[in-house]
């Protein structure tokens, strides 16, 4: 007991030590409590001051490291507009439009969406003051390749020793993160808002596996095609369109994630067009009454419900009921981010798929392959200098035995395939020709081969209207255009 009684003693000694001195600073402190409430806040103040002023200089560093490598559009076309006030009919005017797009490499090539491009009887650059230093610089440009299905095309100015900009990993972004928006909103060049990212995978139709970066920061048309940047510089996205209902911003942009961007534009600016690629297989969304029903281990993944006999798929060994949960060891929720994730991989590569089957996990390399119906995998056989129709601005290809084995069966044997549209519009306007179109007539005259369509182009008097026959998808129809 006595032990223990000392303890206590000591404890209380040391309580009473401490009591004293907060009695002591008390004291001290009521001389002078407004100084020392002042104080306080003053020091909050200069503290909160700092940390504003240092995240204003963050944002101004970026936006000077991110500007030049932004580049203005200017888009000159032609277009079909209702007359309603006149005739009731249509009328054909020039077009002037414009937006946005990122320097990707030093030697000119520029990435940004197909429509701001697309039609182009003219297409212009307009460099930043910064790159130049007698002032904004205005050069001429090509479209190297576009896809709409992705709305991204690649196109080219030459100049070399461009400033450029890098492409982050999207699939690191997270609801909340600061970004900002670079562009040309309404032709006002050279502009930058600030915004948060509102959600990483934002699907808008369910039947379309695309997903978009959905922003806050202000984007208006004319910031199609510029970059969406994090903090460290980085493009995390391709500003591409918004939700609103007043025509202006209202705070719902999207965004084209930048893994998707740099898959495509690689693509575009080694083959000059996109192979839209498959393994070979059917999937769907697992729900809980599918899961519950085929008594499914997980409703996290997708699950593969057919795989194409002999597709690769099949002979990599993938099988009907597997669920697909990672392709290059990143976790696969749901079939948006599947085909996102799929987009990594080119046509000739290996593509890294795990699945459960039942209890096991297993992983199979799964050759990735051509689509057998994209009409754009004919524009690998043709050569620009050898299949060119400028008047028509197309690249086309004879229908021999060989073509005709790729081809569904058509109701006219023979005639010229249209391979792919060329980077820049011929001299006639109005209907417009479709990658996989097989011309069969020039007004009235046959079209066997890709001799018989130069001669009957070359034949016609300068600034005659030209009437095409043409085979799409099984159905003959007449392309009509007319010069300027």
């Amino acid at each position: 007991m006595r032990p223990r009684a000392s303890a206590m003693i000591e404890v209380t000694k040391r309580f009473g030590i401490l009591l004293l001195t907060i009695w002591s600073m008390q004291l001290s402190l009521q001389g002078s409590p407004r100084k020392a409430r002042t104080a306080t806040y003053e020091s909050t103040k200069t503290s909160t001051a700092n940390s504003l002023e240092q995240l204003s200089s963050s944002l101004q560093d970026v936006a000077r490291r991110v500007e030049p490598a932004v580049v203005w559009i200017l888009n000159s076309a032609y277009t079909v507009e209702n007359d309603d006030d006149h005739s009731g009919g249509a009328v054909i005017s020039q077009q002037r439009s414009s937006g946005s797009g990122i320097l990707v490499s030093s030697d000119g090539y520029i990435v940004t969406n197909a429509h701001v491009v697309q039609g182009a009887r003219r297409l212009r650059v307009r460099l930043n003051k910064r790159v130049f230093s007698g002032g904004s610089h205005l050069v001429d440009a090509r479209v190297i390749g576009m896809d709409r299905q992705t709305d991204l095309a690649v196109i080219k100015i030459d100049l070399t020793g461009l400033p450029i900009l890098t492409f982050a990993d999207s699939s690191n972004l997270n609801q909340g993160q600061i970004v900002l928006a670079f562009g040309s909103p309404l032709g006002l060049e050279n502009s930058v808002s600030m915004g948060v990212i509102s959600a990483v995978d934002r699907q808008l139709n369910a039947d379309n596996p695309l997903s978009f970066v959905q922003t806050d920061a202000a984007i208006n048309p004319g910031n199609s095609g510029g970059p969406l940047v994090d903090t460290a510089g980085q493009v995390v996205g391709l500003n591409t369109f918004i939700l609103t209902k007043s025509g202006g911003s209202e705070g719902v942009g999207f965004a084209i994630p930048s893994n998707l961007v740099s898959s495509i534009c690689r693509q575009i600016r080694t083959e000059h067009h996109v192979h839209h690629h498959q393994v070979g297989i059917s999937v769907r969304a697992i729900t809980p009454a599918l899961a519950q029903a085929l008594n499914l281990s997980t409703e996290d993944g997708v699950l593969i419900e057919d795989v194409t006999p002999q597709s690769s798929a099949d002979v990599a060994g993938l099988k009907v009921g597997d669920i697909i949960i990672a392709v290059r060891a990143k976790p696969i929720p749901n079939v948006r981010q599947l085909a996102l994730n799929m987009y990594w991989y080119a046509v000739g590569d290996k593509a890294e798929i795990t699945v459960l089957r039942g209890e096991r996990r297993l992983s199979f390399a799964v050759p990735v392959v051509e689509r057998g119906d994209d009409p754009q995998r004919f524009e690998d056989l043709v050569a620009e200098q050898d299949n060119s129709f400028a008047k028509l601005g197309i690249l086309g290809i004879t229908v021999d035995e060989k073509i005709s084995s790729l081809l569904p069966p058509l109701r006219v044997n023979g005639g010229v395939l249209v391979a792919a549209k060329m980077g820049t519009a011929g001299p006639y306007f109005g209907d417009e020709f479709v990658a996989g179109d097989v011309i069969h007539a020039v007004n009235g005259k046959e079209i066997k081969d890709v001799v018989s369509l130069k001669a009957s182009l070359e034949s016609l008097r300068s600034g005659s209207p030209i009437v095409i026959q043409v085979e799409r998808s099984g159905i003959l129809q007449f392309v009509v255009l007319d010069t300027d």
